[in-house]
Formats: structure tokens, sequence, C-alpha cells
């Protein structure tokens, strides 16, 4: 019974940090809050995905530079047809719908944004970019995951996207964690230097 109260903590500590990231009113003030809170998630929590012996618990997670120029605001676009994309994993099928799309245009990327169908659902907003594979995990990296309270929120109606808090997701550190992949739609060659790396 010990592993899911420690998983219910985890998701609750992720729930608090991004809490405290949208009450800070100055973006790279609250770029540092998230970067030591992971930090401290991924070196102290059971539930981390690194190894006990893992270095990275203490030199703390790679990053970029933080990029002003690499948050915006944008409008959640309708798509004319939901999509239902079933993604296989070890625990069954996950299923996502296609709610819509962002555009960004000052990156020429437009992506897809995916309501997890499960009970309570969540937006979900995957992305796999340029850096994939090179300088970031090939799988891609998570902007937003609310369903784990990884959600920077929305201002007038459109959701903040600060990709600065791209992250890997567990998988990338261990097999034991099932993570769901960017799909086609949250693709794109544009290398997006932001966020965790390699």
């Amino acid at each position: 019974m010990t592993q899911p109260l420690e998983l219910a903590s985890w998701r609750r500590t992720v729930a608090e940090l991004y809490a405290a990231v949208r009450h800070e009113p100055a973006p790279e003030r609250a770029h540092e809050i998230w970067r030591h809170g992971r930090d401290e998630l991924f070196r102290q929590h059971p539930q981390s995905p690194l190894a006990a012996d893992d270095p990275l618990r203490e030199s703390g997670l790679p990053y970029f530079a933080y990029d002003t120029g690499l948050r915006f605001e944008a409008p959640l676009e309708p798509v004319a047809d939901s999509v239902r994309r079933n993604v296989e994993t070890t625990d069954g099928i996950v299923a996502f719908d296609l709610v819509g799309r962002v555009s960004i245009a000052a990156l020429d990327v437009v992506l897809d944004v995916w309501w997890l169908a499960g009970y309570g659902g969540g937006l979900f907003l995957p992305v796999r970019d340029g850096t994939a594979r090179n300088e970031t995990y090939g799988g891609g990296r998570y902007l937003l995951d609310t369903i784990k309270g990884a959600d920077l929120g929305s201002h007038d109606g459109k959701l903040v996207l600060d990709f600065n808090f791209l992250y890997h997701p567990s998988c990338r550190y261990s097999p034991d964690w099932v993570c769901p992949l960017a799909p086609e739609g949250n693709t794109t060659d544009v290398p997006i230097r932001a966020g965790e790396r390699l």
C-alpha cells in the first residue's frame, strides 16, 4: 500500500509546485522555483525515476538557459473533427481525444492539444522538436500534463505556454515508468532549445 501513497504524494507535490509557479509574477523567477522543486523531487522523493546512485540526484537536472522569447499565450483553436488516439502501454490502452491546436507563429509551429479520455481527464501537450535524440530525449518532452498537475494556467482565455518548462517524461530515466510519447501532430523539425535537456 506504500507505493500508491508515494505516487499520490509525488503528484500532489508536482501540483503544489506548479501552483507556486503560477502565483509568481516574474517568469524567470517562476522558472527558478520550478527547477529547484523538480531537483528536490528527483533527489529525495521515493517515487523518483532516478536510480539511487544516479549522479543527477546530486547535480540536478540539466536545462537550457531561460529564454524570455519562448513564453507565449495562445488560444486553443478548435478542430473540425475530434480524433481519438489510443496508446498501448504496459498499463493497458490509454485514450486521448484531440481537442484543439495551438499556433506559435514566432516558432512557425502548430501543435495538437489532447484530452486524456479517462476518468477526470486532463490536457496533454507533448512536444518532439528538432533537438530530440541529440540534445533532448528522443521520445519528446511534455509542456502540459494537467492530470499530473503540470499546468501553467491560462490568461484571458489563452493557454500559457512557456517552452522553458518543457520536461522529460519519467520513462526517459527509468523503464519502470510508462509514458505516452509525442504523436505526429506534436512533432516539429524546429529546434526548441529551452527546458530540460540531456
